[in-house]
């Protein structure tokens, strides 16, 4: 655990912030004012405001399996209710949910990273290691 990582050293300088509000919003994970992401999805070094050192987080795979479970579940649900509905041409389901896909799938990626960084910093979570005495 380094210096800058974990809120129990941070807590006296920085009240603890909502994880998911900060995630959503893409802000720091310990002071909730500075940036998180530089650009759509890549992170910053380090926070303007504070200074935290963004090098502890590592959010994997983990937001592109929330995004394929939820994204997946409304976009499959949504073609299966028209086509019954409506029965439209394939073109139009290209159409709608093409678009529709890419544009969902951006935007809950952003925000599932951002809540899994903030989550992962509020509960000091690092990698798992065997300690050997």
């Amino acid at each position: 655990m380094g210096p800058n990582q974990g809120t129990n050293s941070d807590s006296a300088l920085f009240p603890p912030v909502d994880p998911f509000k900060v995630g959503i919003q893409g802000c720091c994970p310990r002071c909730g004012n500075g940036k998180l992401f530089d650009g759509l999805l890549s992170l910053k070094p380090r926070c303007s405001a504070c200074g935290l050192d963004y090098a502890f987080a590592d959010a994997g795979d983990g937001p592109a399996v929330f995004v394929i479970l939820i994204v997946g579940f409304i976009v499959i649900g949504s073609v299966l209710w028209l086509q019954v509905n409506y029965a439209p041409p394939i073109w139009v389901h290209i159409l709608l949910f093409g678009p529709l896909t890419i544009i969902l799938s951006l935007l809950s990626l952003r925000w599932c990273k951002g809540i899994l960084i903030a989550l992962q910093y509020r509960n000091n979570a690092s990698e798992g290691r065997i300690h050997r005495d």
